[in-house]
């Protein structure tokens, strides 16, 4: 993936970031640690992506600007584009306690939380 060059599109990233994580880095740590969360994705290494990728912003949303890395922002750019993708796939039933809710909440956008 091409690096993050200029200052412009860093706070793009970081703005269309924290448009997509609605969760705070305490509340998507709490939801990381439920069984719930636990439960869904897919499991190459025994943790399941998603799983992984919300223990990644837990510490992204903790880092300050400044100290963010080119790898910092391409995640941040993953996080954002799944997210996207994920909630256009909105099941038509209820969402309250669907997997795919918690799939997004590891990713830490709660699709409940408007």
């Amino acid at each position: 993936m091409e690096a993050v060059v200029h200052q412009e599109e860093r706070e793009q990233i970081r703005r269309e970031f924290g448009e997509a994580v609605n969760m705070t880095a305490k509340q998507l740590e709490q939801w990381l640690a439920s069984k719930e969360s636990k439960a869904v994705g897919d499991k190459p290494d025994g943790e399941s992506t998603g799983h992984a990728s919300g223990r990644r912003i837990v510490a992204l949303l903790r880092t300050r600007p400044d100290d963010l890395t080119e790898d910092d922002y391409r995640h941040m750019r993953k996080v954002t584009g799944y997210v996207h993708r994920h909630t256009a796939q909105r099941p038509a039933s209820d969402i309250t306690t669907s997997r795919w809710r918690y799939s997004l909440m590891n990713w830490g956008h709660d699709p409940l939380d408007h």
